[in-house]
């Protein structure tokens, strides 16, 4: 929030003795400091938390790549146009498009990305060939794929190749994985919701602030699952 470094190097500035709290060089990790009351130090210069929080919605196009560092690589963050540091919250592959929120709250991204956390997320999915109602079901019941079950998930169909799916997870490709159980494959893969937030009609590629109305019940939704 700081906007000083990731949380990587981070840990690797406290481990390498480059940390100070009150003066003090703090190598251990998770050490919890109070921000308002205590002097961090990183080589010697203070850690200040300048930013306001900040909420986006981005509408992520195909051929970018959910990080905030890759060489070689169209990143999310380029399409972001603001001053200050944010965050993608969790991942969309670099072939999929659709809803990304990105933020510089560190306790709403963490939250967001663990596993543990039961937001929902919708997508809209074509696939390369008919998808049967036995298919779908199976993907409704849960499937095995990288050595577990997928959770139980809800779909309805759009038409033959189209259909759309709600997970309370985020394997890594995992709607790819699930599609390919079947025999079949995935052409076109959008995000729609994450938890209240809807991708509405954001153009591909534009983003903006969550409304104050949004906020309030993701914050009130994390709150309730504490």
């Amino acid at each position: 929030m700081a906007g000083c470094c990731s949380r990587r190097h981070g840990e690797k500035h406290i481990t390498n003795g480059l940390v100070k709290v009150n003066g003090k060089v703090v190598t251990e990790l998770g050490t919890k400091v109070d921000p308002e009351k205590d002097r961090v130090e990183i080589k010697g210069k203070p850690v200040v938390i300048k930013q306001d929080l900040v909420y986006i919605a981005l509408n992520k196009p195909k051929g970018y790549v959910t990080s905030c560092n890759q060489p070689g690589n169209k990143i999310v963050l380029d399409l972001i146009d603001i001053s200050g540091r944010v965050y993608p919250v969790g991942r969309l592959d670099k072939d999929s498009t659709g809803l990304l929120l990105l933020t510089n709250d560190g306790e709403l991204h963490h939250r967001l990305s663990h596993p543990s956390f039961d937001h929902e997320k919708e997508y809209e999915v074509t696939a390369a060939n008919p998808m049967t109602d036995k298919a779908l079901l199976n993907m409704e019941q849960g499937m095995p794929i990288m050595g577990t079950k997928t959770r139980p998930a809800e779909t309805k169909r759009i038409s033959s190749k189209q259909f759309r799916i709600v997970l309370k997870e985020g394997k890594n490709r995992q709607i790819r994985r699930m599609v390919g159980k079947t025999g079949n494959g995935v052409t076109q893969l959008n995000r729609i919701r994450i938890a209240n937030i809807k991708l509405g009609r954001l153009a591909r590629g534009k983003w903006r602030y969550l409304t104050k109305k949004e906020k309030d019940a993701l914050l009130k939704e994390i709150r309730n699952q504490e």
